[in-house]
């Protein structure tokens, strides 16, 4: 169904959207399913923050993805009929051009060298692997997460490419409690010793930083209901009382500690800072001044958006207003808030929730 993952090198310059440039940028996609002859039927998957473009096995690599649950033969991103692609953002560190990347120039990282980058770069670089693929129309553009803001940049950017718009649990800009929580992650990577400015060793990285971002990001990803239900008030097992008493006494500490370090390490540091940052960048009254004429750029036949009660990351009247403002300029625009308690991570987790809702949406473009 899928070759492993593939390279494309744009072989010339890639102009930043907010400045600099880089030389021949690398971009790392995954493919399931199959053209067709007609090129009409490819979906274009936009991930968040730290997934890779590994959203499904495949027999070329039989690993779970990120959303394996999603894409398939007979499942709601139906490779049986669609031609699924999703594009490792650029910025990252699993195959796409970022700070962990060589400068051609230098033939040193670029670690801090490497320009501001916008969400708009994720998402013209993504259209750079669609033309690259021969497709001149996307039946379908997803996002999650950072994804759906990528999503909506792209849709933005290249109207005459993206038909329809599929945003999980995103928005047209971050609020001031994101931007605040990312603003804090990227301090404590920063305030790490090992951090050095961004010239740290790669085989030495800044992990405590690190560990504590995530574990501050784990607690936005999920809510408080989830957190009752789950852990209660329940003793770690873990706890190392003869050592230190103020570690690892609950549960739910001893989560967020093999959260954090399964996670530290595996990303890099300067990586998760240009993404985070990127994040907060993104805002669609850039475009004309306001909201509303931002979404009067748009030119899609269908969307859907999708939202989760409990999120705090990205809440629900974000979705709203998201919604709202698509329908004002795309009729055929529904809006659909889940009741699941895992907060913004629902979309990673919640797969019965979800799976209906993506179903019902593709089964609607073909009627």
């Amino acid at each position: 169904m899928s070759s492993a993952r593939k390279l494309f090198v744009y072989d010339t310059v890639l102009r930043m959207h907010r400045g600099g440039q880089l030389q021949s940028p690398t971009l790392a996609f995954e493919t399931w399913g199959e053209l067709n002859e007609a090129k009409d039927n490819s979906i274009l998957l936009f991930g968040g923050l730290s997934p890779s473009a590994h959203a499904a096995s495949s027999a070329a690599d039989s690993s779970p993805g990120w959303w394996e649950e999603m894409i398939g033969s007979g499942l709601p991103l139906d490779t049986d009929q669609y031609f699924v692609i999703c594009v490792n953002s650029l910025g990252s560190c699993f195959g796409s051009t970022g700070p962990a990347s060589i400068d051609p120039e230098t033939g040193d990282r670029y670690r801090l060298s490497f320009p501001i980058l916008a969400l708009e770069d994720v998402a013209d670089s993504a259209c750079l692997v669609v033309d690259h693929l021969g497709i001149d129309s996307v039946h379908t553009v997803i996002g999650c997460s950072m994804g759906g803001m990528s999503g909506l940049a792209f849709c933005l950017r290249h109207p005459d490419i993206a038909q329809r718009f599929v945003s999980i649990s995103s928005a047209t800009r971050a609020l001031p409690f994101s931007i605040a929580v990312r603003s804090l992650q990227r301090e404590m990577i920063r305030s790490d010793p090992k951090w050095l400015k961004g010239d740290y060793d790669p085989g030495d990285p800044p992990i405590t930083g690190q560990r504590l971002a995530r574990k501050l990001g784990m607690i936005t990803y999920r809510s408080a209901e989830e957190w009752v239900q789950r852990f209660g008030r329940e003793r770690s097992t873990d706890h190392p009382l003869a050592e230190d008493q103020f570690v690892a006494e609950f549960s739910v500490e001893s989560y967020l500690e093999n959260r954090a370090r399964h996670f530290s390490g595996a990303f890099d540091p300067n990586c998760y800072l240009y993404l985070s940052h990127a994040s907060d960048l993104f805002d669609l009254a850039e475009y004309g001044g306001s909201l509303e004429s931002g979404f009067k750029r748009l030119q899609l036949h269908q969307a859907l958006i999708v939202g989760v009660s409990s999120d705090i990351l990205f809440p629900i009247v974000q979705q709203r207003e998201l919604a709202a403002g698509i329908s004002s300029v795309c009729e055929n625009t529904k809006f659909l808030e889940l009741d699941c308690i895992r907060g913004h991570d629902s979309f990673l987790v919640e797969m019965d929730a979800f799976r209906p809702v993506i179903c019902r949406f593709f089964e609607s473009c073909r009627e």
